[in-house]
């Protein structure tokens, strides 16, 4: 896949988790798996964003930017300033989140691998098809 079409399709896919992350903090009762799906959805959105600043890259790389992005920001917490900056501007608390949680760094590791596999694979099967085309 070209780079550039790379970036469209994780675009469109980073658009879709923002919709799918927003029903989720919109409708889904609050509890441990609307902030387990929530702890996913940021981390595929970091990576599907880190696709789009950089879609010439080998997926390790937005996987590591990922990855380092969520862990900071899940480390940060620890500080209280998210939760207090949060409660002046509570859309900052869909960026920033509230409070730290180590299960927090478990999803947003599996989440960004997972996305990293699945970026790859996809990649390899389109490689493969346009081999079988001639192309």
């Amino acid at each position: 896949m070209t780079a550039g079409r790379r970036r469209i399709v994780a675009s469109i896919a980073a658009a879709a988790t923002v919709a799918a992350g927003l029903g989720v903090h919109r409708f889904a009762p609050d509890g441990a798996p609307s902030d387990i799906a929530g702890d996913a959805l940021y981390a595929l959105l970091v990576y599907l964003l880190a696709v789009v600043l950089v879609p010439r890259r080998a997926v390790w790389v937005p996987a590591v930017i990922a990855w380092v992005w969520c862990t900071t920001i899940e480390l940060f917490q620890l500080t209280g300033l998210p939760l207090a900056w949060g409660e002046a501007a509570p859309l900052l608390m869909l960026v920033l989140g509230t409070v730290f949680d180590a299960r927090d760094l478990v999803l947003y590791t599996v989440t960004v691998l997972a996305a990293a596999a699945v970026d790859r694979l996809s990649g390899a099967a389109l490689r493969r098809a346009r081999r079988g085309r001639g192309a």
